[in-house]
C-alpha cells in the first residue's frame, strides 16, 4: 500500500485504450468506444475479487459511504453508530444526508467495541458502521448479532482494508452494503475513486441510478433515460477506471507483498517485550496494509514516534496527535463549523460531543503506532527498516 508504487505498463495500456477512443465518460458514446468499457470491466473484476453480486463504482470512498447509506434509506434524523477512530469522511458522509453520527469507543482491535455499540443504540439508530481502519476489522460476528437483534443495517467501511477477510469472506461483503476507496494512497488506486458493493439487488439498482443524477440507464441512449428519483453526480471516469482495472487485476499480488513485508517487521518488533499488537478477531485476516502496535503508555509512544522520524523511519503515525483520524482533534465537528446550515435536529443530536469523553479510545490510540507497509520496498530495505524500528523503540523506552 499504496498501489501507485507499482505503476507500470499495465496501467499505461488501459489508459491508452481510453485516450485512443477519446471517450472519458463511463456512459454513452457507444459508437466511439472501440469496445472499451473500463468502468464496467473494473466492476466485473471487483465482483470476482470480492465474491459479491453487485459493484457500483463511484468517484471516491467518501462518495461510496454516502451512496451506501442513501440507497439503504438512511436520512434526516437517523442515527448511525461509528467509531472514534476513522477518517473524517465517515461523519461527513453521514451528515451530508442529514443523519446524525453517533461516535462510540474502540477496543484493542482499533475498531468498534461491540459493548459500546450496544450501549449507544436508541430508537433513532438506523445503522452500525464499522470502519476497518488500517487494514483490519472489528468483531463482525458480534456486530452482526447486534444488528439482527435490533433490526439495524450493517454498513462496512472497508476503504482501508481491501484484501482483508473475515471467516474467509472478503471485508466489505459481510454487511448489507460495503464501501471501498481507491484514492491515491490505497492498496489499489484509481487516483480518485471508490466502490459500493452489495448482494442486495434493490440497493444496487438504486446505487446505479443515484450516482448518475437518478438516470435509470434503461433507454437506448442518454436522452431516452428517465429519472425515477433524485440523484447526484458521483460518477467515476473511464480514465480513473482504467487505472483501477490494471491495479485490481494485481490485488492478490499486492496483498502478498504487503504480508511478506508486514511479517518481517512484526517478527522483529516481537522481540521487544514492551511491544504488543492490535487484536485481530478470531476468523479475521488483515490486508497487511499497516502494522499497528502498542507501547506501554502515551509518553513512550510519543518518544517512539519522534525516534522514528529522527532515524529516517517514515510513514508511521501516532494518531493521538493527528487531526484527520481521531475524535480528539475534530474541533470542526464538535463545534459544528460548517459553510452550510446544519439542521436543528442534527445540532441537537450532536450536543453529546460537547461533554462526552472517550477514555477507552484514548487508552488505545494514545499508545498506538501505525506504520504503512509499502509495496516498493526490497527485502533488504524491509530488514534494514525493521532493525531501525527496533532500535528506535528500545531507545525511546
Amino acid at each position: 500500500m499504496p498501489g501507485f508504487e507499482l505503476f507500470g505498463s499495465a496501467e499505461r495500456k488501459e489508459v491508452n485504450d481510453v485516450l485512443d477512443s477519446g471517450v472519458l465518460m463511463r456512459y454513452g458514446f457507444d459508437g466511439m468506444r472501440n469496445g472499451h468499457w473500463k468502468a464496467k470491466e473494473l466492476e466485473s473484476e471487483l465482483q470476482e475479487k470480492l465474491n459479491v453480486k453487485h459493484v457500483q463504482l463511484v468517484s471516491s470512498g467518501t462518495a461510496a459511504v454516502s451512496v451506501a447509506m442513501a440507497v439503504a434509506g438512511i436520512g434526516a434524523g437517523d442515527e448511525v453508530i461509528m467509531p472514534t477512530f476513522t477518517f473524517v469522511a465517515s461523519f461527513e458522509a453521514i451528515m451530508m444526508l442529514g443523519a446524525i453520527p453517533v461516535l462510540v469507543d474502540i477496543d484493542d482491535t482499533l475498531t468498534l467495541d461491540p459493548q459500546a455499540v450496544e450501549a449507544a443504540i436508541t430508537s433513532k439508530t438506523k445503522a452500525i458502521m464499522p470502519v476497518h481502519m488500517c487494514g483490519s476489522m472489528a468483531d463482525l460476528n458480534a456486530l452482526t448479532a447486534i444488528c439482527k437483534k435490533h433490526n439495524l443495517l450493517l454498513i462496512e467501511d472497508a476503504c482501508q482494508a481491501i484484501g482483508g477477510t473475515y471467516n474467509k469472506k472478503p471485508l466489505g461483503s459481510l454487511g448489507d452494503v460495503g464501501c471501498f476507496s481507491f484514492d491515491f494512497v490505497k492498496t489499489i488506486t484509481c487516483g480518485e475513486g471508490g466502490a459500493v458493493i452489495t448482494n442486495n439487488e434493490s440497493y444496487f439498482k438504486h446505487a446505479d441510478h443515484y450516482t448518475d443524477h437518478g438516470h435509470d440507464h434503461e433507454g437506448l441512449d442518454r436522452g431516452a433515460e428517465t429519472h425515477p428519483f433524485l440523484g447526484y453526480n458521483f460518477r467515476i471516469s473511464e480514465l480513473q477506471a482504467a487505472v483501477g482495472l490494471a491495479q485490481a487485476r494485481r490485488l492478490h499480488d499486492f496483498v502478498a507483498i504487503q504480508k511478506k513485508h508486514y511479517t518481517i517487521l512484526r517478527d522483529a518488533l516481537s522481540a521487544v517485550p514492551e511491544v504488543t499488537f492490535r487484536t485481530v478477531p478470531e476468523g479475521g485476516e488483515e490486508s497487511y496494509g499497516f502494522l499497528n502496535f502498542f507501547l506501554p503508555n502515551l509518553e513512550s509512544a510519543r518518544k517512539t514516534a519522534n525516534a522514528f522520524k529522527q532515524s529516517g523511519v517514515d510513514a508511521c503515525f501516532h494518531y493521538f496527535d493527528n487531526n484527520w483520524h481521531y475524535i480528539r482533534k475534530w474541533d470542526h465537528l464538535k463545534n459544528l463549523k460548517s459553510l452550510y446550515p446544519i439542521s436543528n435536529e442534527v445540532k441537537e443530536g450532536l450536543k453529546y460531543l460537547q461533554t462526552k469523553t472517550f477514555e477507552q479510545s484514548d487508552h488505545y490510540i494514545a499508545r498506538n503506532i501505525s506504520c504503512l507497509i509499502k509495496l516498493s520496498w526490497t527485502e533488504e530495505q524491509v530488514k534494514e527498516r525493521a532493525e531501525k524500528m527496533k532500535k528506535a523503540i528500545l531507545e525511546a523506552l
